[in-house]
């Protein structure tokens, strides 16, 4: 992608006519290359954090409008254009323009917020990273950010849908009392819903406007919805920009919902008993 050895006159050539763009001095890249690769080239780095995520194929909860670019110490930073890492990476933790995908989720493990680290390495166990790359990962981590990596190494699954599910679940292990796992089939009504608390009989759906947006969607699932509770589930239906956005609403609601599952349940007994 970088030009490195054309002639001169070759290269002046391209930059005429557009083909290539002039980075930073002495470095060049063709027009259409990718704007986190040319900015991380321009300062001698490489692509790191949810940028490198993304060129691995992982979802992340938010797409980085600024590049992370891992420096060295010694390097300039280049200003407001990046944002900066500072590490020595060894040749190994390098993928051509990008950090490796192992280094990658060490940092992304360490560096993110929770939620966010969890949307990564979510979508990197559903795209074929081992449990083993995780473990490791936690087995090696120390000094600070060390606890999360480990937490996260934890807690990921292959079985979360998308970041949307990764993220509520992220908010849920939060909360007293609940045990939500995603992609669980229900116990004789065989709907699999994306994530549940068997024993409290309660479901979490993650509702999108994409799934819903036509009318025999909407149709299925409201019918699916009512099974549910008829069959003596509580059934929650988080929006998309609640889960994102506002993250202790969701907290509230789902406090709120195991409080009434519990009471739920109780009476439940309570009528076992009697009868």
């Amino acid at each position: 992608m970088l030009l490195d050895l054309v002639e001169r006159s070759d290269l002046e050539r391209a930059v005429r006519v557009g083909d290539v763009v002039r980075d930073a001095r002495g470095r060049y890249a063709l027009t259409g290359a990718d704007a986190a690769v040319r900015t991380a080239a321009s300062l001698d780095g490489v692509v790191g954090m949810t940028d490198a995520a993304l060129h691995h194929g992982w979802a992340v909860k938010v797409v980085p409008r600024v590049p992370h670019v891992v420096l060295s110490r010694g390097r300039e930073s280049g200003g407001r254009q990046a944002v900066v890492h500072r590490a020595e990476l060894q040749p190994e933790e390098i993928d051509g323009h990008w950090t490796s995908e192992e280094r990658t989720l060490a940092d992304c493990l360490r560096r993110l917020p929770f939620d966010e680290a969890l949307c990564v390495a979510d979508s990197a166990r559903r795209e074929g990273v081992g449990q083993a790359v995780l473990e490791r990962l936690a087995e090696r981590a120390r000094g600070p950010g060390s606890r999360q990596v480990k937490r996260v190494a934890a807690l990921c699954t292959p079985l979360a849908a998308n970041p949307f599910e990764s993220v509520a679940r992220a908010i849920a292990f939060d909360v007293p009392g609940l045990d939500l796992r995603p992609q669980v089939v229900l116990e004789g009504l065989g709907h699999r819903a994306d994530l549940v608390d068997e024993h409290l009989r309660l479901v979490v759906e993650c509702d999108s406007f994409a799934w819903h947006g036509r009318r025999y969607a909407l149709e299925r699932d409201a019918r699916r919805y009512n099974e549910m509770v008829v069959g003596g589930w509580v059934v929650l239906r988080l929006v998309h920009l609640d889960v994102m956005l506002h993250p202790q609403v969701v907290r509230s609601t789902l406090i709120g919902a195991v409080a009434h599952a519990e009471l739920m349940n109780k009476g439940l007994a309570a009528l076992r008993r009697a009868a």
